[in-house]
């Protein structure tokens, strides 16, 4: 391939050169013909056949000098303002392909930025940035999930071996089964909102639009967690608008309530109240998770629904991080917004807005 490059130069020139002959030929001829045309008819003068002739090899080789001379500046103009600018993109190029994603290309100036060049050269930057942050965002991912799973999976096989021991009371031996089952699971949990996650960023999951009752789904969302609020002896404050109806996905909204009644639950303490509120103004349905939990900081608040961010980590083991980057995608495909305000000891409050009936929204996701 080294080797036909020289050639395929040459050839690039020779077809150059050919070009500007045949344009330079064209235009010479016509002006010298119209020249002499113009000259003999006012000066009264008869061409020979010699005089043609001398005037027709002159005019030849005034196109063959200026036809070398305009190839040899469009070569130099090439190699500056195309080879160059060109072989840095190609460069660049070949650094991202073989997984170099910190490679920039210099932004170009001159009559170069504005040539095209310049566009090209900042869709490669973008380009790259835009894969860097994607292949750490999957660093981070697997390295999270590796954590993630190595810590049930550590447990189940702690207690395992310890369920082997034979002199093991019968007491201790369904404390360590129900330690097992726990840690299962939890395990389970994660595959499944690790597939669930992966199938909405992937779009594999197309919402399937119908008109239901939210209130009374919120309602049993909120009813499947009656065993935890009375185990906590957590308070119950509701203020749900009556028959709310919204076209949407249910399977996918239960989604949205069932992470944040569970996140409301498990970061209140015992005695704790929890608050949920659905209101309708116009086109627009809002949905509030309130709670008296341990409230969420600025800096938390930053990350909250970036997946395996645990903002407080005492409470790691009861979940994995994935519940509000769940939530969040799932907001988004239904057009809708979701927005939180908390305080450090006091409290947090998760809102839904969904705007509209939701069919516009779910066609576009489709």
């Amino acid at each position: 391939m080294k080797k036909q490059a020289p050639i395929k130069k040459i050839l690039l020139s020779m077809y150059h050169y050919f070009c500007f002959f045949l344009v330079m030929a064209f235009v010479i001829s016509c002006c010298m013909s119209l020249f002499v045309s113009t000259m003999s008819r006012s000066m009264g003068i008869t061409l020979t056949n010699e005089m043609i002739e001398r005037a027709s090899k002159l005019t030849f080789w005034n196109v063959v000098f200026l036809s070398l001379v305009c190839t040899w500046i469009d070569e130099i103009r090439r190699k500056f303002m195309v080879d160059r600018p060109v072989q840095k993109i190609v460069s660049a190029a070949e650094q991202i392909a073989k997984g170099d994603y910190s490679v920039r290309i210099p932004p170009l100036k001159g009559i170069l930025e504005h040539d095209g060049l310049g566009e090209i050269v900042d869709s490669v930057n973008k380009m790259a940035e835009e894969l860097s942050g994607v292949e750490t965002m999957q660093t981070d991912f697997i390295a999270n999930v590796s954590h993630e799973l190595k810590t049930p999976i550590a447990v189940m096989q702690n207690y395992a071996t310890l369920l082997q021991h034979p002199d093991l009371s019968e007491e201790d031996r369904l404390k360590y089964a129900k330690s097992i089952g726990e840690a299962t699971r939890r395990l389970s949990g994660l595959v499944t909102n690790i597939l669930k996650l992966n199938k909405l960023e992937s779009q594999q999951i197309y919402p399937q639009a119908q008109n239901y009752n939210l209130t009374s789904q919120i309602c049993e969302c909120l009813l499947a967690f009656e065993n935890v609020w009375e185990e906590k002896s957590i308070d119950i404050e509701t203020n749900l608008t009556e028959d709310v109806f919204i076209t949407a996905d249910p399977e996918l909204l239960s989604l949205v309530w069932n992470n944040l009644l569970s996140n409301a639950f498990k970061f209140t303490d015992e005695g704790g109240e929890v608050g949920v509120a659905l209101n309708k103004k116009g086109d627009a349905i809002s949905v509030s998770v309130a709670d008296t939990g341990c409230g969420i900081s600025p800096e938390v608040g930053r990350h909250i629904f970036d997946k395996f961010y645990q903002g407080d980590t005492s409470h790691a083991t009861q979940g994995n991080g994935l519940g509000l980057a769940l939530v969040k995608r799932v907001v988004d495909i239904m057009g809708g917004d979701i927005a939180v305000s908390s305080e450090v000891g006091k409290g947090s409050t998760f809102t839904v807005t969904l705007r509209g009936t939701g069919n516009a929204n779910l066609e576009e996701n489709r």
